[in-house]
């Protein structure tokens, strides 16, 4: 499985920013999407992710201001940011699960400024 993230850049606190993560091949043949996100001197967390039957989870801190979502034809997953904080800015990687294996994207940068 081979992940292409899209959709990084700089927006302002209370601004909004939409990630893309074009997979290959069949997407409703990976178990899991979703996204991560790493900021400087921190572990890499779990921020949303999708699961091939359509059900969606999200970190708390994101809950009620990010939303996934999946387009099935083009193969890829979205990750809607609205109401962005400073405290949301790392640089955010897309993975995919399939069985057992983890596959990474290459990560987007996404600053928040306040």
């Amino acid at each position: 499985v081979q992940l292409q993230a899209s959709g990084g850049g700089l927006a302002q606190a209370g601004g909004s920013l939409r990630l893309s993560c074009a997979t290959s091949g069949n997407i409703l043949s990976i178990n899991i999407v979703g996204w991560y996100r790493q900021a400087p001197g921190k572990q890499r967390d779990m921020v949303a992710r999708i699961i091939r039957g359509g059900s969606t989870g999200y970190a708390d801190s994101v809950k009620g201001r990010f939303t996934i979502s999946r387009d099935n034809a083009k193969n890829t997953v979205y990750l809607q940011m609205d109401a962005l904080e400073p405290e949301d800015t790392a640089i955010y990687y897309c993975y995919a699960q399939v069985a057992s294996s983890q596959y990474w994207g290459q990560g987007t940068q996404v600053t928040v400024s306040s």
